[in-house]
């Protein structure tokens, strides 16, 4: 009879049974979901910085494309947050934007004299009120006024109700012409991140001051 040596294969992990993980993936794991938000935040503000508020990422389609996936990003981390309520109110101005119009308007405004200044979103979540407007200094705005319906968690609606370009002395009063939603898919103390109706998007900071009419 030959008696067989002892083996010690039970100790040994059934590596086959079992993916790699490295310590990259486990660390982005544990990571608390607002280190995720400030570095996914991080990203999409170096990718925009450049970008002469998407004038330049007109023609650059993968600069879009990385501007896109980062927004994406940011959304999938908010998802479910509510971005509707009292923060949403602000003068918010624009870093960045797909909106071919807004883009048209700040690329086209030496045509008539001047230079477009800061583009805003100006929101009263109590008072339902919108305000678009484009700035042209010292003393010239284009603004639309709207109302708006907010629908949480994270989608506000909106109706256009008048327009107004305004000049130091003079003011054209122009017809509402419109209606829609967006959704403000991220929301913190410093930005926000929106998708509208039209699948334009549109990164927005906090402005250091208030716009009034």
């Amino acid at each position: 009879m030959t008696l067989m040596a002892p083996t010690l294969s039970f100790l040994r992990p059934p590596t086959s049974r079992f993916r790699y993980i490295s310590p990259t993936c486990i660390l982005s794991f544990l990571r608390p979901a607002k280190s995720k938000s400030a570095h996914a935040k991080s990203d999409l503000l170096d990718l925009i910085t450049d970008q002469d508020r998407g004038l330049k990422t007109q023609s650059n389609p993968s600069r879009r494309a990385e501007i896109i996936s980062a927004i994406d990003t940011l959304a999938l981390l908010g998802e479910g947050t509510v971005t509707t309520g009292k923060s949403l109110s602000a003068t918010w101005r624009m870093l960045w934007t797909t909106e071919k119009e807004q883009l048209f308007i700040v690329k086209n405004a030496g045509l008539f004299g001047t230079e477009a200044g800061d583009v805003l979103q100006v929101i009263d979540v109590e008072n339902k009120r919108l305000n678009n407007v484009i700035t042209f200094p010292p003393s010239g705005v284009f603004f639309v006024r709207s109302t708006i319906e907010t629908e949480p968690p994270q989608r506000v609606n909106f109706k256009f109700t008048s327009a107004v370009l305004r000049g130091s002395s003079w003011e054209i009063p122009l017809p509402p012409f419109g209606q829609g939603w967006f959704e403000s898919v991220y929301l913190d103390d410093d930005i926000r991140v929106a998708k509208d109706i039209r699948g334009d998007y549109l990164v927005v900071e906090r402005a250091p001051y208030s716009w009034n009419e």
